[in-house]
């Protein structure tokens, strides 16, 4: 496949990038041979388990105050590491959030925009949905075969949902080894898993496909102990359908009636195999003696579903506003845990905000690796991990969604710069403006107070969506407005 390589660290020059390719190549070779090579600064190359919930909101965890669910190992984990909680994902949807940390690339630029296959339209409406890709391209360098360049073992297990045919699957992506949810990827038993797009197992309604994916979690990490590894461990829950275990329900019901909130228990019981899950996998790294080398990341790969799309509403996104499928906060801020032992401080809050395309260009820097694929939007935020204190400017970061969705959002972007965002209906043109720093609710729109604010976001926005190619909604010719 013909893959593309230019970008270099700030303060590399043209020699410096010919030089810098070179000792690429070499050190590709290097890393093969001496697996337990060094990453920047001389110490060994880290491990890495990137652990992806789906649908899972902002404030679901107990480590983000939720009353009502529990979740003690992920608590436990934010208490040896660090949580943030201005994190967000480069799109409200599954598919594009997903190629953005796969790519380190925005989806606008990959014209991956919406679920692969998100072909929702409103006949009422003005405007037909934006045309999009229905895969990643294969020619994009993902993650994981840049790390394998640097020596590591890479395995992905549960939901890749960025292609099918198997020039853009996961194991003609980077991945050595592949355990995919195949058919019936929405269910929590009677599910298959493909490795190679072959079918390798079949449920019968009594494994929980949360065991299921950490088991060969656990697998894979059994059999890659002695090199560097990348697990890309891609939960399906608590993603609807809401299937919970039966053993894990009771204690949901019996404290039902002492929260206000009146949260749903199945969404409760479905979190706890989760959080039972991530369990699993840090016991294995602890029992392997591998833990105090390992970047353990969990996030989520868009906000919560608030309705009732495939049964009971599952969560809410409180306080932030809207859920899955809006470019509003409760879309697009998601809860993100990382821990490295020794690394980066414990048991501290990051307050500065990251985005979906940052996690390939940070591990990269990591690693030392100085010459990247080009055009990359991401940006690497280790500074801020080492030292959450110090002072930290991301710059502006884009969402655009060009659909409608499932969830009842309508086309929109929008650019967050600073504290202020800036939200664009695209069937209207309305402008909205918000200052989170202030009201992370959205409640308060300030365009018409602000105008001048408001028109440098929106140039900013529309300058980005011409210089990454961004695919537009187009004019319906069955539109007919009402007299």
């Amino acid at each position: 496949m013909n893959r593309t390589w230019s970008r270099s660290w700030p303060g590399a020059h043209g020699a410096g990038r010919i030089l810098s390719l070179a000792l690429l190549a070499v050190g590709t070779f290097a890393a093969l041979a001496e697996a337990q090579g060094a990453g920047q600064g001389g110490t060994p190359r880290p491990n890495i388990v990137f652990i992806l919930a789906d649908d899972l909101g902002y404030s679901d965890l107990s480590a983000y105050g939720h009353p009502y669910n529990r979740t003690p190992t992920l608590e436990a984990l934010a208490q040896r590491g660090m949580r943030f909680t201005q994190a967000y994902v480069a799109s409200p949807i599954c598919s594009p959030s997903r190629a953005a940390i796969m790519s380190g690339k925005h989806p606008a630029r990959l014209n991956l925009t919406n679920y692969l296959v998100g072909l929702r339209t409103d006949s009422l409406s003005r405007l037909l949905p934006a045309p999009f890709a229905h895969q990643m391209p294969a020619r994009e360098v993902t993650l994981a075969e840049l790390l394998k360049q640097q020596g590591y073992s890479t395995g992905i297990v549960g939901k890749w949902h960025l292609g099918e045919a198997d020039s853009v699957a996961a194991f003609n992506q980077g991945f050595d080894y592949d355990r995919i949810i195949g058919r019936n990827g929405l269910d929590y038993y009677n599910y298959s898993i493909k490795s190679r797009n072959r079918e390798i197992f079949a449920d019968s309604g009594t494994t929980y496909l949360t065991d299921k994916l950490t088991d060969y979690g656990v697998e894979f990490i059994e059999q890659n102990r002695e090199r560097p590894f990348f697990l890309y461990l891609a939960y399906s829950a608590p993603h609807v359908f809401i299937v919970p275990r039966g053993d894990k329900l009771r204690p949901y019901m019996q404290t039902y009636n002492r929260f206000g909130g009146k949260y749903n228990p199945y969404y409760a019981a479905m979190l706890e195999s989760l959080d039972d899950g991530v369990g699993r996998i840090l016991a294995r790294l602890r029992e392997l003696n591998i833990d105090q080398n390992t970047i353990v990341v969990f996030t989520s790969d868009n906000g919560g579903l608030g309705i009732d799309e495939l049964g009971p509403v599952p969560t809410s996104n409180e306080p932030l506003r809207a859920w899955k499928g809006f470019v509003y906060e409760g879309g697009n801020r998601v809860p993100l845990i990382v821990s490295w032992p020794g690394q980066i401080p414990q048991n501290v809050t990051n307050d500065n905000y990251i985005t979906g395309t940052d996690y390939l260009p940070t591990f990269m820097e990591i690693l030392g690796v100085r010459t990247l694929p080009a055009l990359l939007d991401g940006r690497s935020f280790l500074s801020t991990l080492r030292d959450p204190g110090a002072p930290f400017d991301r710059g502006a970061i884009f969402w655009h969604y060009p659909h409608f969705s499932n969830q009842t959002s309508r086309p929109a972007g929008a650019v967050r710069l600073g504290n202020f965002k800036l939200v664009e209906n695209y069937e209207t043109g309305k402008l909205e403006l918000f200052d989170l720093g202030s009201d992370i609710f959205e409640r308060s729109d300030l365009s018409g107070r602000m105008p001048d604010k408001t028109r440098e976001l929106h140039r900013l926005l529309l300058s980005w969506r011409q210089e990454v190619g961004a695919n537009m909604p187009i004019p319906s010719p069955a539109y007919r407005p009402e007299r």
